[in-house]
């Protein structure tokens, strides 16, 4: 009987001491992180201190939610006169040329700027050097920028188009420059090793491996470029953005429905397209 008593009790502590260590390592699996905790306190602090300074309330969005809803009452039904589907077609058909050719000649500037930008393929200088000047590519936003070129060219989809393609550069060689140091370098070293010039390099070792993901970077910046078109047009860049722009200056409200959902269906297919590309050159 003492036996079995003793056996139980040995049993009971085996278990106790189990459950202490196993508690033990539950309470070090998740330690207490004092430090992102306090970067939370701030930060939470902060964006109080924020929406004091910058003046946001609850009732003013209450009011703005009556306006925007005679707003959008004064935009129904979309104006489909013969008239204003002609301003249409001609404003959204200048947007496409102008994304279109901003995609493609982006696409063509950002391929070299994107490999000497690669650090496993050019000496650090050069590459120092493209890295500033992608950098510098991707400082502005596409409005700011075609601000700039309306001044330096005037109106019209020209400065549209410059504006695109700086963006494009940008965000592009940003990625092509990436991707490629993303690679593998064997096949680079065994072509490097025939004694094949610099383009040969590119062409058989370089472009096979990425490809794929250049077509990908392509398609979704044409895409980008069909969003910013308009936004560029506001400012004077020409294409549907100037039409959506008079539009509102001529409170032509119920045009201005029409222009956005003819917008939201270009990007639709753009977005079609762009999916299909990706899936066509993987």
């Amino acid at each position: 009987m003492a036996a079995r008593i003793g056996w139980n009790d040995m049993i009971q502590g085996i278990s106790q001491g189990k459950a202490r260590v196993s508690s033990h390592r539950r309470r070090d699996a998740f330690p207490p992180n004092w430090p992102m905790r306090l970067v939370l306190v701030a930060l939470a602090t902060y964006v109080i201190y924020a929406t004091t300074v910058i003046d946001l309330s609850w009732s003013r969005f209450v009011i703005g939610l009556d306006q925007g809803a005679r707003f959008i009452a004064r935009m129904l039904p979309p104006n489909m006169a013969g008239d204003k589907l002609d301003l249409l077609f001609n404003g959204m058909l200048e947007s496409l040329q102008i994304a279109i050719i901003a995609t493609i000649v982006g696409v063509v500037l950002s391929l070299p700027l994107g490999l000497a930008a690669a650090r496993n393929l050019s000496p650090w200088p050069l590459a120092w050097m493209a890295r500033t000047l992608v950098v510098l590519f991707r400082t502005f936003h596409p409005v700011i920028v075609a601000i700039l070129f309306v001044k330096a060219v005037g109106f019209g989809a020209l400065a549209g188009m410059l504006a695109l393609v700086v963006a494009s550069v940008g965000f592009l060689a940003k990625l092509f420059a990436e991707a490629t140091e993303e690679m593998s370098m064997k096949q680079v070293e065994g072509v490097r090793a025939t004694g094949a010039s610099f383009l040969s390099l590119v062409v058989m070792a370089v472009v096979p491996q990425v490809m794929s993901r250049f077509i990908g970077f392509s398609a979704y910046q044409l895409d980008s470029n069909l969003r910013n078109s308009a936004l560029v047009g506001l400012v004077g860049g020409g294409g549907i953005g100037a039409t959506l722009f008079t539009a509102f200056q001529r409170f032509d409200y119920d045009f201005v429905l029409t222009i956005v959902l003819s917008v939201i269906a270009v990007i639709m297919v753009g977005e079609i397209l762009s999916g299909w590309m990706r899936r066509l050159f993987q």
